[in-house]
């Protein structure tokens, strides 16, 4: 039943893909991408990858179809002419297409004990998690502790990309004054309506996911993610100034460093405690529980630092148009 399921999502996912590709109306190409971007989180879901479930959900559902909205207000509603070299596109697409499939063949079978993740270190990862830290999310401890090093590495990515962007997006803005926008879509009632309405359920729903990662999917990515939406929505509706005074440019900018200085100054005071870098094990009398408080305080960095960035980009990019 659950292969059956599962080949009714791919095959909508697919009409979903040539819709997107044959939209000319840039709005309804929006909506269907968010539409797809649930339909590849609902098939994560149905092979137990939870936490990339949810990612997927919050990122390409949540964030980017905010993100697109948001620049569908600096351009124009329709597609403009097709290219003229159709041939050279198609072309491209089936070369493409065909060295993901032949990639594919050598992949081991699904779910194979006899695949390279269910024969390295994946086995010692599920017999040591609850004797080192004692929580049920395997996923969280492995990022969170295991590999506390590639997820503060991650959290620098993200840090140094939203500086980047930053730059880029106020190059030659320098001269001119910046201003905010406030007319949102406050003139559409539904969408108002319908907005004021989600936005205190998302908000709840981004803290559950950064404060209940220990024991289910989620965590300070998808929870930054999840919040960052849920304001940019608010701007959406109601206008940048009206958001900008909730969370102004100073927080926001207090956000992106002060999440990732949170996670590296956990790391140092473990070394300051007489422990190694990130070793959670020594912020209480018991390693267990060390490793548990540990976990809670990067995550909460990791959120912190996604929700400035995304932020961020979001305001700085508004603001590219005026």
């Amino acid at each position: 039943m659950t292969v059956i399921f599962s080949v009714f999502l791919l095959t909508l996912l697919l009409i979903t893909a040539v819709a997107i590709v044959r939209a000319k109306n840039l709005f309804v190409a929006v909506m269907l991408m968010g539409i797809a971007s649930l339909l590849i989180a609902a098939n994560f879901f149905l092979l137990d990858a939870a936490d990339v479930a949810l990612t997927e959900a919050a990122v390409g559902a949540g964030i980017s179809t905010v993100l697109f909205l948001g620049a569908l207000a600096l351009t124009s509603e329709r597609e403009k002419s097709p290219t003229s070299r159709k041939g050279l596109s198609f072309v491209v697409v089936t070369v493409a297409a065909l060295v993901v499939i032949y990639a594919t063949f050598d992949k081991p079978q699904f779910g194979s004990p006899d695949a390279p993740t269910q024969t390295y270190v994946a086995p010692w990862y599920l017999e040591k998690t609850r004797e080192f830290i004692d929580i049920p999310n395997v996923v969280t401890a492995v990022l969170g502790s295991f590999r506390g090093y590639d997820t503060l590495g991650e959290v620098m990515v993200v840090f140094t990309a939203g500086i980047g962007v930053l730059f880029l997006l106020s190059a030659g803005a320098a001269g001119r004054q910046r201003t905010t926008s406030n007319v949102g879509l406050s003139q559409h009632l539904i969408p108002r309506v319908v907005g004021r309405l989600l936005i205190p359920f998302i908000l709840l729903f981004g803290l559950y996911v950064q404060f209940h990662g220990e024991y289910g999917p989620g965590g300070g990515f998808q929870a930054g993610a999840i919040i960052a939406a849920a304001i940019i929505l608010y701007a959406l509706l109601e206008g940048e100034e009206k958001a900008l005074k909730v969370i102004p440019r100073r927080v926001l900018v207090g956000l992106m460093a002060g999440g990732a200085i949170l996670y590296g100054g956990v790391g140092v005071v473990c070394m300051l405690l007489g422990g190694n870098f990130l070793d959670y094990s020594v912020l209480h009398a018991d390693p267990v529980k060390g490793q548990q408080i540990g976990i809670i305080l990067i995550e909460a960095g990791v959120g912190i630092t996604v929700t400035g960035v995304l932020l961020s980009i979001f305001h700085a990019f508004a603001a590219r148009g005026r």
